[in-house]
């Protein structure tokens, strides 16, 4: 996950078919970055993950909304190499740890917190972070978990108008989010726009104090 630290930036994207997963992860790295989150909400996202892990060997893959087991063992067959849930679920975070997947729950409260500690998670996402009170929140949050060296990506609602208020929280380690990889651009095949975004996601990012 040193990576995730250093970018501080993770594209999120639901893609239909394999060829715009390459495409999309041609134009993210085309802006600087190299990691992307691919979601488990299409019928072709594994098939997604394999084929951006053999065609572009630099991207750091992961694999998101995953939702059981089951699902997360597909996902490393497909070759994803962390994975991501929207909530906390028990049996997918004791998989994960089985297969030696890294894996990043998804919290919104303290229970839910402290439960991933207990699990041994201390890389979070928060999610969904602006519904769930935002920079706010985290600095709720911040007061009794932050001294356990607990890390948190906030992801749902996060964008380049408030990236710079998260990321220069310490307990963020990064931001992810669908703004990057936006369905509509890449229905498009709005590529050049993608790579824009990221290279202003990134630039953010450099100008914020990375969390100690």
């Amino acid at each position: 996950m040193k990576r995730i630290f250093e970018r501080r930036v993770v594209a999120v994207a639901a893609i239909d078919t394999p060829e715009n997963a390459v495409r999309l992860a041609e134009a993210l790295l085309a802006g600087g970055l190299d990691i992307i989150e691919i979601t488990f909400r299409t019928a072709a996202a594994e098939q997604c993950i394999a084929k951006v892990r053999q065609t572009l060997p630099a991207m750091l893959v992961g694999a998101g909304t995953v939702l059981s087991p089951e699902q997360l063992r597909r996902a490393l067959d497909a070759g994803a190499q962390f994975g991501v849930s929207p909530g906390l679920n028990e049996k997918v975070v004791q998989t994960a740890a089985e297969l030696n997947l890294p894996f990043m729950p998804g919290v919104m409260t303290p229970s839910e917190v402290e439960r991933a500690l207990g699990l041994g998670c201390k890389l979070l996402k928060f999610f969904p972070a602006q519904v769930a009170g935002g920079v706010k929140m985290l600095k709720s949050l911040a007061g009794p978990y932050a001294h356990t060296g607990v890390k948190f990506i906030p992801l749902g609602g996060v964008d380049a108008t408030n990236a710079a208020d998260y990321l220069v929280m310490p307990i963020v380690a990064a931001i992810g989010g669908t703004w990057l990889a936006d369905a509509k651009l890449i229905a498009e095949g709005n590529w050049t726009q993608i790579t824009a975004l990221t290279k202003g996601a990134l630039a953010i990012a450099s100008k914020v104090t990375h969390p100690s």
